[in-house]
């Protein structure tokens, strides 16, 4: 019976203890692993890709007076959902949409204020820039090969240099929308991780979800791309933004564990158990 309450106690103070150890490794370590063979090559990979879209992007053509004309001559043929936005092109929604986007880009400079990231800054940055560089290899590569005329290019006050350019030719996906939700949606996923159980997470999503919806806005007034332009830029800056991080979530341990247990009673009576631990 002795050597049973004995074996009961030990069991009891194990697992204090390794709650207690479990806490304090909780506190000291990040939610995230960074692995520099696999996420280097995927940022170096990601950078090169954006790269190479660029060049796509400055080799494109200008378009002639006859393929405007043959583009104004469809324009009935663009679908429902972005026909209303044809023609737009307002140089004030303009300029302000670059306001909103290039915050953004410090958005998750933001989280270097919690001490809870302050202490992995490095590693968040780096998971930051393979997350941009994910979003940016998929946009420019995307705009470099596909041809869609924005929505300024059908508006007739517009001078023909603009309408002409190869810039104009630019429409699919809006690069603007899908930067600033993949930066805006890592900063609130970040943020999350690192403090599980903040009061502010809803607030932190909520900004984290209006600010690229914002510049999508803002896009469309301004005649630079579609409405279909800009939620596909959203959505694939989001799932960036979101799931990036996700992927490098740290894999949690098994909750239990058993270690073998001997010693020796005050009354002289040695024992031999198995100490049963279960962290939490």
């Amino acid at each position: 019976m002795k050597n049973s309450l004995l074996v009961l106690l030990v069991i009891l103070i194990n697992s204090a203890v390794f709650a207690q150890q479990r806490t304090i490794q909780q506190n000291a370590t990040s939610p995230y692993e960074w692995k520099w063979k696999r996420d280097g090559i995927w940022t170096a990979a990601g950078l090169g890709a954006s790269f190479y879209g660029l060049t796509l992007i400055k080799n494109k053509d200008d378009i002639s007076t006859s393929e405007l004309q043959s583009i104004m001559e469809k324009r009935d043929d663009i679908n429902f959902i972005d026909r209303w936005v044809a023609g737009n092109n307002s140089d004030n929604a303009r300029s302000i949409s670059d306001i909103p986007f290039a915050l953004s880009f410090a958005a998750p400079l933001v989280l270097l204020f919690d001490d809870e990231v302050n202490d992995h800054t490095a590693q968040v940055l780096g998971i930051y820039l393979e997350s941009m560089a994910t979003t940016g290899a998929l946009y420019t590569i995307t705009a470099g090969l596909a041809n869609r005329s924005r929505p300024y290019v059908y508006d007739t006050d517009n001078s023909d240099f603009r309408r002409l350019s190869k810039n104009g030719q630019r429409s699919f996906y809006s690069g603007h929308v899908a930067a600033t939700a993949t930066a805006t949606f890592f900063t609130a996923k970040a943020f999350q991780d690192f403090n599980p159980d903040s009061a502010g997470i809803p607030y932190v999503w909520a900004g984290a979800a209006i600010l690229p919806a914002a510049v999508g806005y803002l896009r469309l007034e301004a005649g630079e791309h579609f409405l279909t332009d800009v939620l596909l830029g959203y959505g694939l800056g989001a799932l960036a933004g979101y799931y990036i991080p996700e992927l490098h979530k740290r894999k949690d341990e098994s909750n239990f564990g058993l270690t073998p247990v001997m010693g020796r009673t005050r009354f002289g009576d040695s024992y031999q158990a198995l100490s049963l631990n279960y962290t939490f």
